[in-house]
């Protein structure tokens, strides 16, 4: 899911800390050290599993099986968390945030997001939608003049008109026919990679006018093909509001759910908490980015709404919990019912089902307004509902959102490239199996 503040190349001693499943609803976090930690919240109430319907001898199953990622050297560091009808039941990290200092990782220490920043970015252009600024069936020209003569590359390798306007509901589904260029080899990825547009040095409305120059991978609507889309909703939400795109996120998503911890970088004051990014080098595990030095501590001229942010488990829980309570959390209402059970219906036809990307989804997804929605359980192998919702991050952070189970459910960690273990749905079983 690799979103990018510089040209990121394509998706990029064990140390125990502290368990928590927890024991007694009255206790939040009683084994952290708050010398070590700041934060000590974990974003929603906590309660003992059983009284969520939970057991808790199953969910501790899940320490242990984290812990061998860590134990075989696959993995620095891994975070947990799971919450049931709006409470925490389960949080808890094992591992190193850098294998540098070897520092142990806390539950609540920050993580690259990358591409979960997408739901968040989509549900800003939803609220937008209902206060009438944004239609779902505007052409994407009617904010960014630049993409009203957009053009679709055909197998002769020549450029044609596209046969439609690209739509704001095309770039929410990722059908707009836009593309990345480093999850595929087509012609059209490849005019991406030579164009350098993903190399971060403009805002968001230089970015927005230099992939509106580039061609099509297909007409808009024609194919479900992950993409910069949300990236350029993040410049349609910068014309449509009148504020930046960072200011809005601030004031209208992460101060009304106080996500006091996610921004597009992360300041001097909150550095220690921030976990590096990972990779095998050489048969060793190796920082590819610092906590201390790398391209995180530093405000970004391109805020990308597909990939920038920058959160905690605390901080994506409420958010998340809000989407579980169709789109209030406490006093804040975010967004309407309607609107958020539109978001987490399929909005794909039957033809473009279900969708593919590597081995991060199993066959049983389509794809809603800003996160894939599972239409088929029975075709997946690990445990899922209908209308289950997720999304994930290209560093390898993953999060679930189940309506019927009333579930949530993240497992975080700092690693490229994506997905090469299946510990998403290993943890999903664990999680499914201690459902009384």
């Amino acid at each position: 899911m690799m979103t990018f503040r510089t040209a990121i190349p394509i998706l990029l001693a064990a140390c125990l800390i502290y368990s928590t499943t927890f024991n007694n609803s009255s206790t939040v976090m009683s084994t952290l050290n708050a010398s070590t930690q700041e934060s000590s919240s974990a974003g929603l109430p906590t309660a003992s599993p059983n009284a969520v319907g939970m057991s808790e001898t199953e969910l501790a199953r899940i320490r242990p099986a984290m812990q061998s990622y860590i134990d075989d050297g696959r993995l620095a560091g891994i975070m947990t968390m799971v919450a049931r009808k709006g409470q925490v039941v389960h949080w808890d990290a094992v591992g190193v945030k850098d294998t540098d200092a070897k520092t142990p990782l806390q539950p609540d220490d920050i993580f690259r997001i990358f591409s979960m920043t997408k739901p968040i970015t989509s549900t800003a252009v939803m609220m937008l939608v209902e206060e009438g600024k944004i239609r779902l069936n505007d052409p994407v020209e009617t904010f960014i003049p630049e993409f009203s003569d957009v053009s679709v590359w055909t197998e002769d390798g020549e450029r044609v008109p596209a046969d439609k306007s690209i739509t704001i509901e095309h770039l929410l589904t990722h059908t707009s026919g836009l593309t990345y260029g480093f999850f595929a080899d087509s012609p059209v990825d490849r005019i991406y990679n030579e164009s350098g547009v993903m190399s971060g040095t403009g805002d968001l409305e230089h970015f927005a006018v230099r992939v509106a120059e580039l061609p099509l991978i297909a007409n808009p609507g024609a194919r479900w093909n992950y993409s910069v889309s949300t990236d350029i909703l993040g410049r349609v939400i910068e014309v449509a509001s009148g504020q930046r795109f960072d200011q809005f996120l601030q004031e209208r998503i992460f101060a009304p759910l106080a996500m006091t911890d996610t921004a597009f970088y992360v300041s001097k004051d909150k550095r220690k908490r921030f976990t590096a990014n990972h990779a095998h080098m050489n048969n060793t595990l190796a920082v590819t980015d610092s906590p201390d030095t790398g391209q995180y501590t530093q405000p970004p001229v391109w805020l990308s709404g597909g990939g920038g942010l920058t959160s905690t488990a605390s901080d994506y829980i409420r958010f998340a919990q809000m989407l579980l309570q169709e789109g209030h959390l406490n006093d804040s209402r975010i967004l309407t019912e309607d609107t958020v059970r539109n978001m987490r219906t399929n909005h794909l036809p039957d033809d473009m089902v279900p969708i593919q990307l590597g081995t991060y989804l199993s066959p049983a997804y389509g794809f809603g307004l800003g996160f894939s929605v599972v239409v088929d359980e029975d075709a997946s192998p690990e445990p899922d509902n209908n209308g289950v919702f997720r999304w994930a991050g290209a560093a390898n952070t993953f999060f679930w959102i189940d309506p019927q189970e009333e579930l949530i459910g993240m497992v975080w960690m700092q690693m490229t490239p994506f997905a090469a273990y299946n510990i998403e749905r290993e943890f999903q079983t664990l999680v499914y199996n201690a459902i009384q």
